[in-house]
């Protein structure tokens, strides 16, 4: 009998998928390559960050030895204490946990809750990293899927529990749709969860590019709030940290306890220099990350203000936000070949919406996701210009795309 490992259990990674399409390919210099298949800044860190990096690496022999298993005690007090500003409660450093990335933080949140055959409802379209670790984990995602506006429903939600359920999963701003989910949605999730005594996970990725000033939910605020929420967080997104994998796992200190045994399993601590810069922003960068969101709110503005020009030729755009645009395509093909005819004939990667969804799942094959934050404003117009563009090649009568 052949025996399948966890990793074979699941597809591979996406955004590693899509950049082997590249694999052999040349782009001229009047069609660059326009790439919006990853969420991630393009930029390295501002320079004074670089340099407290540099300045941290050559004169503090501790930043390069382990370090706590939970993350430095003046970190996890500085997002405490901007976390309680933010959402006006409460949050104690003894309930945060550092990790090594925002991915990390979930699947600390999962080892610590789940075991084999538990269940755990992920909206659709869902992050796919997200759906992997599950997969990885022995853990059912029961697919939750989204109406017209990309927002989950409650009451469809309640229908999915069943006693093998753990949590809730949600996104907020959502990758991949980009929407946001308001504050009363949260709240009637966070409700159902605790109703049913089970977790409501919130990752939070996204929450500093978020379109509303000032706290986008009022959780935080509910005195029993340890015991049902998990809140994840990233410090990648919001200081150009990428490379150095810093994220937060906030939550009641059980839970915290729980995590800890897997953090210190699988990387025994996050990186000494990624924290301190993560800290060094969180004191100093406030002001430089406010003009960040902006520019990314104007991103967002180009993709909403340009899209007539798609929507004349049938395509709609199902929702914009933080990093991303989701949108739905007008052709009789499925998003995956669309994806691949729209990198040869037009130059552009993106991601198709059947990475996204279960298999067979047909609002996968119609969907793509764009990740614009990567572009600026006339980026955004050249991408719309080369999407009205394209025509579905005409098969063959071999079935074959004629060229």
């Amino acid at each position: 009998m052949t025996h399948a490992s966890r990793t074979q259990s699941t597809f591979s990674p996406p955004v590693m998928d899509a950049r082997s399409w590249l694999h052999g390919l040349t782009f001229s210099p009047d069609r660059p390559l326009i790439n919006v298949s990853q969420a991630a800044p393009v930029d390295p860190p501002p320079m004074a960050l670089r340099e407290i990096i540099a300045h941290k690496a050559l004169t503090d022999d501790d930043a390069h030895l382990y370090g706590p298993v939970l993350g430095l005690d003046s970190l996890r007090s500085a997002l405490a204490a901007r976390n309680s500003a933010l959402y006006g409660a409460p949050v104690d450093f003894a309930q945060i946990a550092i990790t090594s990335g925002c991915n990390q933080a979930f699947a600390a949140a999962i080892a610590a809750t789940c075991t084999q055959d538990d269940q755990v409802l992920l909206p659709t379209p869902w992050y796919f990293n997200h759906k992997m670790w599950l997969d990885m984990s022995g853990v059912h995602a029961v697919p939750l899927p989204v109406g017209a506006r990309m927002l989950p429903c409650p009451h469809e939600a309640a229908r999915l529990i069943t006693p093998r359920t753990r949590a809730i999963a949600l996104v907020s701003p959502n990758n991949p749709a980009g929407v946001e989910y308001p504050a009363a949605l949260l709240r009637q999730f966070f409700d159902l969860a605790q109703n049913h005594g089970i977790k409501l996970i919130l990752d939070e990725t996204y929450r500093d590019f978020h379109s509303q000033p000032g706290a986008p939910h009022d959780l935080f605020t509910l005195p029993d709030w340890p015991d049902t929420l998990i809140h994840l967080y990233s410090f990648s997104k919001a200081y150009r940290l990428t490379g150095h994998r810093v994220g937060a796992l906030i939550t009641g200190t059980q839970l915290i306890t729980q995590a800890e045994k897997f953090l210190d399993t699988v990387a025994i601590c996050p990186t000494q220099l990624g924290q301190h810069a993560a800290l060094w922003g969180l004191e100093n960068l406030q002001d430089w990350l406010a003009g960040e969101r902006q520019e990314i709110l104007n991103r967002r503005q180009a993709i909403e203000t340009g899209f007539p020009a798609l929507a004349a030729k049938g395509w709609v755009l199902k929702d914009a936000g933080a990093y991303f645009a989701y949108l739905e395509h007008p052709f009789d093909i499925p998003s995956d070949q669309l994806a691949r005819d729209l990198l040869h004939s037009q130059s552009v990667l993106c991601l198709p919406g059947t990475m996204f969804t279960p298999p067979g799942d047909p609002a996968g094959a119609r969907h793509l996701r764009i990740a614009f934050a990567n572009l600026d404003c006339a980026g955004i117009d050249r991408l719309y210009q080369r999407l009205t563009a394209f025509t579905p090649q005409a098969p063959a009568p071999n079935g074959r795309a004629q060229s």
